[in-house]
Parts: structure tokens; C-alpha cells; sequence
């Protein structure tokens, strides 16, 4: 018998024993379940559970998301980072009242057309709402899959993740897809580790995973290595008067597109300084700060000076204390510069 053959059933005896109990997992509401794993692209479960509760109290039901205003939409998101993620669930929960009378779809393709749903996310939801059998195949799944059959394919090309999808479908249990799907995501989260060592002498498929078998499971998954990201030089500008620190709204499309920023320039433009009629001396360097997205990263300067209110550009805004924790949305990519507000702001 294949490995995977032998997987479904020490699996869910295992997950039923182990699965951490969380808040979706309680009441697997199409919604909610389709929330969380949204949520949980990119990133970790422990980072989620505030955001999760938060969004719910907010956008109780698929209506309430579809008529969220977008900066309180991203305000609830704010620190999450991939804001498309969010853009997109509001998308999904537009069509859903639109095409369909505000009643989640119920059949694996009717999810999958969904905004912002892929094949993964479409399989968790069809399969843990629905109780339909269709594999979820995320990186989890991924790495449990490869190092359980020993097998040496790029995981992250197209083909790999087919094959085994394909696999998986002729092993899914069809009374439990949902536990099932689950179950391997929880196996890869908390036993067969993406970092570090996997915990072998915990793990239900140890009997007949061939890479602890063999010795091996330190060589799987397999990742063709990725093109070192583009590093960008930026000067921050934290520009202070009376009523508060200025911020600008970025592009609508492109990266953090939409959201609320500190205006920021690449090192040797002056566009900003002449824009606020400050000369090179009148910006004060306060720190430095790092953030790095998949593709680029950017290494910051910020400066500091103060303002008449009046000198603002048009379609920037002056966000007092109150307004910055309520009202704007300002991505982590500027955490690094929150504490030089937060003192001229009267924080602390």
C-alpha cells in the first residue's frame, strides 16, 4: 500500500486527539471558514485570531462586508499586510449579493469564481462547509505530501501541485473531506514543520513516511531557489503641525494600493521637500527602518519637520491622535516609524 493510501486514517485519529480548537473551526459557517482562510494566507494562525474576531464583530454576515466603507475595511485589516487579500474578500461578498441573493454558492465551482478564491481556498470552504470531497492543497499539504512519498519535485511549479492534488482526491475520505483537509493542514503546521526540524516521533504517518524512513527529511520539500529581491533607498517624511502628522493616500493600483502612508520618495528625489516648500535643512533625520515584501524591499530614512497646517497638498490629510487609531489605515511597511509619531502626537 502507497503512503498516501495508509494516510486518512491515523491522520483523523490523530487530528481528532490534537486539532487546536479555534474560533472557525467552532461554527464552520461558509462565511466564516472562507474569513479565516482568507486571513490566514501568508500568515501565521497565532497573528489572526485578534484580527479574526475583530472582523466579525464588524462584518457579522456576508451583507454587512459588502456594505463595509473601504477605509474602515482597512482599518480592520491594517497590520495583516497583502491588502489586495481584503480588497478581494469585499469583491467576493459583493458578487455573492449581487449574483447570488446573498447565499453563499454551495458547489465547488460557484466557490472558486468567487474574488480572490483559488484553487485552495475553494477546497477548504467546499470541503469543510459543504462536506464536499475536493483536496485542499496549500503549502502545508505541499510539504506533508513530498516528504511523506519522498518526493523530489519542485513544489512550487504548477505541475507538482496537480499531481498532487490529483493524489490526494483518490484519498479523501468522503464522509469527512472537511476533517481531512484540516487535518493535514494542522499536521504541516504544528509536526511536519516548514522551519527547522520536523517533529518526526509525534507525527501519525511516521510508520510509513519515507523520508523519516529513509532518513531524508531534511531534503524535502524541494524549492526551486527564488530571484533575490530588488532593494529600494526611500527618505520618509513625518511632517507635524497643530493638527497632527500628514499622511497621503498611495495609488489605487500597485503595491499597498489604496492605503494611508507617511509620504515617502526614493533617496535623491526632492518632489516632497518642494511640494511642502522645505528646504534640505529644514527635515530633521530621526531613524531608520526596514520592510520587506516578497519582491522588493525597502530600506528607509525618515526625517522630521514641522509644518503650518496650511501648507498641505491637496489630497493629503492631517491625522490627529484619534484619527490614526480610528480612521487611517497605515500599513506595517512604516511600523518602524510609530514610536517617533506616537511621542510628537502626545502618546507617551
Amino acid at each position: 500500500m502507497q503512503p498516501l493510501e495508509q494516510l486518512p486514517i491515523p491522520l483523523l485519529l490523530w487530528y481528532r486527539e490534537h486539532a487546536r480548537v479555534l474560533p472557525w473551526r467552532q461554527d464552520p459557517t461558509p462565511y466564516r471558514v472562507w474569513v479565516s482562510e482568507i486571513m490566514l494566507q501568508q500568515t501565521r494562525v497565532a497573528a489572526v485570531l485578534d484580527y479574526y474576531r475583530r472582523f466579525l464583530q464588524a462584518a457579522p454576515t456576508v451583507q454587512d462586508l459588502a456594505a463595509l466603507p473601504e477605509d474602515a475595511l482597512m482599518k480592520l485589516w491594517q497590520g495583516l499586510g497583502y491588502y489586495s487579500r481584503a480588497r478581494n474578500l469585499q469583491k467576493a461578498a459583493r458578487q455573492i449579493v449581487e449574483d447570488w441573493g446573498g447565499v453563499f454558492p454551495n458547489t465547488y465551482e460557484g466557490i472558486r469564481s468567487l474574488a480572490g478564491v483559488g484553487d485552495y481556498t475553494a477546497g477548504a470552504i467546499a470541503s469543510i462547509a459543504f462536506g464536499i470531497p475536493v483536496p485542499a492543497v496549500d503549502g502545508n499539504v505541499l510539504r506533508v505530501v513530498t516528504r511523506l512519498t519522498a518526493d523530489p519535485s519542485d513544489i512550487l511549479a504548477a505541475s507538482t501541485k496537480k499531481r498532487i492534488t490529483t493524489a490526494l482526491q483518490q484519498v479523501i475520505p468522503t464522509a469527512q473531506p472537511g476533517q481531512f483537509n484540516q487535518a493535514m493542514m494542522e499536521l504541516g503546521a504544528t509536526v511536519c514543520l516548514p522551519n527547522g526540524a520536523p517533529l518526526c516521533e509525534k507525527c501519525p504517518a511516521a510508520e510509513f513516511c519515507q523520508a523519516f524512513q529513509q532518513g531524508r527529511t531534511g531534503e524535502f520539500p524541494v524549492k526551486a531557489p527564488k530571484k533575490p529581491r530588488r532593494i529600494e533607498k526611500r527618505r520618509v517624511y513625518l511632517i507635524f503641525s497643530d493638527r497632527g502628522v500628514a499622511l497621503r493616500r498611495r495609488p489605487e493600483r500597485g503595491l499597498l494600493a489604496g492605503l494611508w502612508e507617511y509620504p515617502n520618495e526614493l533617496e535623491g528625489e526632492n518632489a516632497i521637500p518642494a511640494q511642502l516648500g522645505l528646504s534640505p535643512d529644514e527635515c530633521k533625520r530621526v531613524t531608520t527602518g526596514k520592510h520587506i515584501f516578497s519582491h522588493i524591499e525597502w530600506h528607509m530614512t525618515a526625517c522630521t519637520a514641522q509644518v503650518e497646517p496650511e501648507t498641505l497638498p491637496d489630497g493629503w490629510v492631517w491625522a490627529d491622535r484619534g484619527a490614526l487609531e480610528r480612521d487611517y489605515a497605515v500599513p506595517n511597511a512604516f511600523s518602524a516609524f510609530s514610536d517617533a509619531v506616537a511621542q510628537r502626537l502626545g502618546y507617551f
